[in-house]
């Protein structure tokens, strides 16, 4: 079985399993107190050219998005996403379970257009009954998108300047970030950190076997953070496991190296299936490929390869998703290939 259902399949980095194998036995401080937590810091802080920036090692994307929303918002607040965004869609209500409504746009290619955000926030601060309406109190974007779209600089720095102006704040999902950056043209993680109040750095989806860095750009961070954090159940006793994780992402370039080989391969997938006459759902730059398949072949399909269930297309035809990850060998894309000549 050829697996390329997400990108979370493997468990880590050799050279993450390496550190952690090589600490293991070296005792610490709990709760990320300890030497490699802060070392870590240090290194996301220099490569992000943020060196006010307050860091906080998390558990998981979803602990993540839930922690970040409610550490920020108030209670009659919600956050503005795109509906097909992570926390509309994905997240089986856990924003809404913390009290925080998601207020969804329309989605183009997975993406917000800023023109309908200042839209939305216009009409909402022009309707003289918005105090019995749920504030817009973030806007939520992830880099990729659920579609693996990305945003330009451009659409970024705008989208900024209009949580600037109505002085909320900006909130990246980075879960895949390093197959987002890897297939940029003109987008850094420096960027990142510069157009966003708050973004963060994905592991568990990127060779980490868990965890998330979550990054306050704007000295801004909520009061209480640990305390808001162990609140959500999110915070990890051994937090040196993400420390020294971390460490080993951002040491000679590992993370980014990761998303390129993704990135690379998802590349050739692409280039084959088009050579084949495969029907893409949209097109994309990074590592998951969304392919529409006739349903009677998805049954041939399904006994060699684990793709991912994505969207009905109609009713003979399905969306399904094929994702590269940091653990993705050209010897499997040439195998998913051979599968993918005999089931067109």
């Amino acid at each position: 079985m050829l697996y390329f259902s997400c990108d979370y399949a493997e468990g880590c980095h050799p050279k993450v399993l390496e550190a952690l194998s090589n600490t293991n036995m070296v005792s610490t401080p709990g709760y990320g107190e300890d030497e490699f937590c802060k070392a870590a810091k240090d290194k996301i802080r220099k490569y992000i050219n943020c060196p006010q920036a307050d860091i906080y090692f998390l558990v998981g994307g979803t602990q993540t998005n839930q922690v970040v929303i409610d550490s920020m918002l108030s209670n009659y607040d919600g956050v503005i996403a795109a509906e097909t965004g992570h926390v509309a869609a994905h997240e089986a209500g856990a924003i809404e379970y913390s009290g925080h409504k998601v207020l969804t746009l329309p989605h183009h290619e997975g993406k917000i257009h800023a023109d309908e955000l200042s839209d939305y926030l216009n009409t909402f601060y022009a309707d003289e009954n918005h105090e019995h309406m749920v504030n817009p109190g973030m806007v939520y974007i992830s880099y990729p998108t659920e579609y693996g779209t990305l945003y330009t600089k451009t659409e970024l720095e705008t989208i900024s300047e209009i949580c600037g102006k109505y002085s909320i704040p900006l909130f990246i999902d980075g879960a895949r970030l390093a197959y987002g950056l890897a297939a940029a043209k003109d987008m850094t993680m420096a960027d990142i950190a510069k157009y966003s109040d708050v973004f963060y750095i994905g592991g568990t989806k990127v060779g980490a076997l868990f965890g998330e860095a979550v990054v306050f750009t704007k000295g801004n961070t909520p009061k209480h953070m640990i305390t808001q954090i162990k609140q959500h159940g999110a915070l990890l006793a051994k937090g040196r496991l993400l420390g020294v994780q971390f460490d080993a992402l951002f040491t000679n370039d590992l993370y980014m190296e990761m998303g390129r080989n993704a990135v690379e391969l998802a590349n050739a997938i692409r280039a084959d299936l088009h050579a084949k006459n495969y029907q893409l759902f949209m097109e994309n730059p990074t590592n998951q490929i969304f392919v529409v398949m006739e349903n009677k072949k998805l049954e041939t399909l399904k006994n060699e390869v684990s793709y991912g269930f994505w969207e009905k297309y109609d009713d003979d035809h399905t969306v399904i998703r094929i994702a590269t990850s940091w653990a993705t060998t050209e010897a499997a894309v040439n195998e998913l290939k051979k599968v993918l000549l005999h089931t067109n």
